[in-house]
């Protein structure tokens, strides 16, 4: 930068020639000295903004009720809480680390508890791995498996983290739409009318295919995946040596007696399946983020590989609350005592007051199977009000939260956050809404 000393001299003394002039010496310096070397990392291009920020700050900027991010706004339940609370009052052993690859009481609970469910013989050393927050496992999966050049189907609309993922992982995302079919006059939209297309699934897949990523019950829409449509996945997965990272944060989260089933426990898909699970959803207590994968070892001993060079294992108390209350969960399973049988219930009957209180002011919601959203069609109002503010390029379901916000105290989630850029423009007419909430009537 400099030749000499001399020209060292000169550039100083005109800093401090600035500084003479009212330019702080502090902002000189950094004028001086700013680096010239690119600071991020490229993998980092496209994807520093997130609407998670912009919306959140937008609904704490303004007296709302909002019904736009997904954590409920009731207590987890009691017998969960008073396990958080032993944990932290009882033994002092559990202020330090535990297993780096999970708390051995939670990973025993977890091997023990979804073996049943997936009629597997999982290993808890070998199979489970806890994670910080179901958010923490997609992380961890894509960063062990996915290389650079490796694509990966993404079904939309899809939860907004999968395609960044992909991308810092040097993947490239392939998306393939589920497809609204139309309904009759005056009869409701329902999740489960959002199908595939099997012919354009199955094109999806090359040679370069390394995952698919699937979400039943799926955020934003709703969508509980039938054993069919599983089927089918795991059909296309198996012709083509694919992996499949399955999402299923939301699985005790279904209405109307719809039915989660797991990807992992049709034939042939243990051996090429990640399970994400998440705590938080299944108690209620979405910050304690507490999550998990199962899957087989020749998968799970690539995660636990990230795993050790990076977060290396996750805060002991939650897990330990954890293993607590899956133990509860455990004992009552399948009874009317079970938490896992309670929320949903309550849910449903929350889903369904928000169905009509959005029917009420003109909305036409999609019902949804499961999880703690449901969208809501907004059409009409884009007709009536098609000029709302908002930059040039803006999505009008962007533009119409930021309305809604600003002047009717009610904070949603625009639905083209969950599609990829392209297809952006074809589905800016639905918001999203968390009816996890007392005040949306679910009286848990």
């Amino acid at each position: 930068m400099f030749r000499n000393v001399t020209a060292i001299h000169l550039h100083l003394a005109g800093v401090f020639q600035r500084k003479k002039a009212g330019t702080s010496l502090a902002r000189c310096l950094h004028q001086t000295f700013a680096m010239a070397k690119r600071l991020p990392a490229r993998r980092l291009d496209g994807i520093d903004h997130n609407p998670w920020v912009e919306f959140g700050k937008m609904a704490s900027e303004y007296d709302v009720v909002n019904l736009g991010q997904g954590f409920p706004d009731f207590p987890p339940p009691d017998f969960a809480v008073q396990a958080f609370q032993l944990a932290l009052s009882g033994d002092f052993m559990l202020n330090q680390y535990t297993r780096a690859f999970g708390y051995p009481p939670l990973t025993k609970i977890l091997a023990s508890f979804f073996g049943k469910l997936l009629e597997q013989e999982i290993d808890p050393l070998k199979n489970v791995l806890v994670t910080v927050g179901a958010y923490g496992a997609l992380f961890t999966a894509f960063q062990a498996l996915v290389d650079e050049g490796d694509e990966v189907i993404i079904i939309e609309p899809f939860f907004d983290c999968y395609e960044p993922m992909t991308l810092m992982a040097g993947g490239h995302p392939v998306f393939v739409t589920l497809k609204p079919s139309p309904t009759g006059d005056g009869e409701l939209d329902s999740a489960g009318n959002w199908r595939l297309d099997p012919t354009e699934l199955a094109s999806k897949f090359t040679s370069r295919t390394k995952a698919l990523i699937l979400n039943t019950p799926n955020n934003p829409l709703g969508k509980v995946f039938s054993k069919a449509e599983l089927e089918l996945v795991a059909s296309l997965c198996q012709q083509h040596d694919v992996i499949c990272i399955s999402d299923e944060v939301y699985q005790w989260l279904v209405y109307d007696g719809h039915q989660h089933v797991s990807i992992a426990s049709l034939p042939g898909m243990w051996e090429r399946t990640l399970t994400i699970g998440s705590a938080g959803k299944s108690f209620s207590a979405t910050g304690w983020k507490v999550g998990w994968a199962l899957g087989p070892d020749s998968l799970m001993k690539h995660l636990r590989t990230v795993q050790q060079n990076s977060v290396y294992h996750c805060p002991t108390q939650g897990q330990a609350a954890v293993a607590q209350s899956f133990q509860h969960e455990q004992l009552h399973f399948g009874q009317p005592s079970s938490y896992f049988v309670q929320l949903p219930q309550a849910m449903w009957r929350s889903r369904d007051h928000m169905v009509r209180s959005l029917q009420s002011v003109g909305l036409r919601p999609v019902v949804p199977q499961g999880s703690y959203f449901l969208i809501a069609d907004i059409s009409d109002f884009k007709s009536k009000m098609p000029d709302l503010p908002g930059d040039v390029d803006e999505p009008y379901d962007k533009r119409f939260v930021k309305w809604m916000i600003r002047n009717k105290g009610l904070a949603g989630i625009p639905v083209s956050i969950f599609y990829s850029r392209p297809h952006q423009k074809h589905f800016d007419h639905y918001v999203r809404f968390c009816f996890v909430k007392i005040t949306s009537g679910s009286g848990l």
